[in-house]
């Protein structure tokens, strides 16, 4: 009985491992095509009808979860959800959208790595945390490679406007003030509810703003919109409903450190998807991106040797 039961406990480890290795793979597949769907929405559609549209029918996803669970939220909160809303769902939906209408997706991609380390500068400038050294070397590398990035030549010119690179790099702030509000002010919500409640909370004013435009035009009138209508749906019911909920089981199953290694990963499938898709990719490219990801590497190993673990 007793090597029964350590027989069976293996095997539901080894699952949990088998699973949670799964989540990984297809998390970081489905953000690390999030930037070549964008590209393919940019096609018949506006950069803002791109990021609203995105915004609008996750909204659409989340709504039955919003409705089931609304007896049991804390609406007291109100005011940091809505920060995390506008920084972590809205305002970054738009500048991606607005970037990539001059960047190539894969550019997008590993300027997007960036995001951990501007989580951390706003936890210093904004919430006062506590740093070392060795995170100060981390920040600085990282930024050495998104340097490179903006610097990256194609036929002995820029390979492209560097203000468009810079709104990808406002949209990774807007992410680290979204992590930092979460962090401080809604520990007690279960992310999944925080999830729902920021696309609940901006979802009705990107819906008037979408109607507003010739969005349902441009669908009836414009050969290929179809295209572009598809590529905008993935890109909001898989890679920010479906993805949502994967990446909270993911934390639930194993442990913060590897639920965050999807980091990693998502700029080399967006490398992927820009190579097949015949964008412009460079030595120079991988090297910033082993600089942002070098440096993010010793921005979590200071975290863990200063946490003791």
């Amino acid at each position: 009985m007793f090597d029964e039961n350590n027989i069976n406990i293996h095997q539901r480890k080894n699952k949990s491992i088998s699973l949670a290795w799964g989540l990984l793979i297809i998390l970081s597949l489905i953000w690390g095509s999030s930037f070549i769907l964008i590209k393919k929405s940019l096609i018949s559609f506006t950069p803002l009808q791109v990021g609203s549209g995105r915004i609008v029918f996750a909204f659409i996803a989340f709504l039955p979860l919003f409705i089931y669970q609304y007896k049991s939220i804390n609406w007291q909160k109100i005011k940091p959800l809505i920060i995390v809303g506008l920084c972590g769902s809205g305002f970054p939906a738009i500048l991606y959208a607005i970037g990539q209408s001059q960047l190539p997706s894969a550019v997008a991609g590993v300027l997007n790595s960036l995001t951990p380390i501007a989580t951390l500068l706003i936890s210093i400038l904004l919430f006062r945390k506590k740093f070392n050294i060795s995170q100060m070397y981390g920040v600085l590398i990282g930024l050495i490679g998104v340097s490179i990035i903006f610097f990256i030549k194609e036929n002995d010119s820029l390979a492209f406007p560097i203000f468009y690179a810079g709104l990808i790099v406002i949209a990774t702030i807007c992410y680290g003030i979204s992590a930092n509000t979460v962090s401080h002010y809604l520990s007690g919500i279960r992310p999944i509810m925080i999830s729902t409640l920021s696309f609940v909370i901006i979802g009705p004013f990107a819906m008037v703003y979408l109607l507003s435009t010739d969005f349902i035009h441009i669908i009836s009138h414009t050969e290929g919109a179809g295209w572009s209508l598809a590529a905008l749906m993935v890109l909001s019911i898989i890679c920010t409903f479906l993805a949502n909920i994967l990446f909270f089981k993911l934390i639930q199953i194993t442990e913060p450190v590897f639920s965050s290694t999807v980091s990693y990963l998502i700029p080399f499938v967006a490398l992927g998807w820009g190579f097949l898709d015949g964008e412009y990719i460079s030595i120079y490219h991988f090297l910033a991106l082993s600089l942002i990801l070098g440096g993010i590497v010793v921005v979590k190993f200071s975290k863990l040797k200063e946490e003791g673990v």
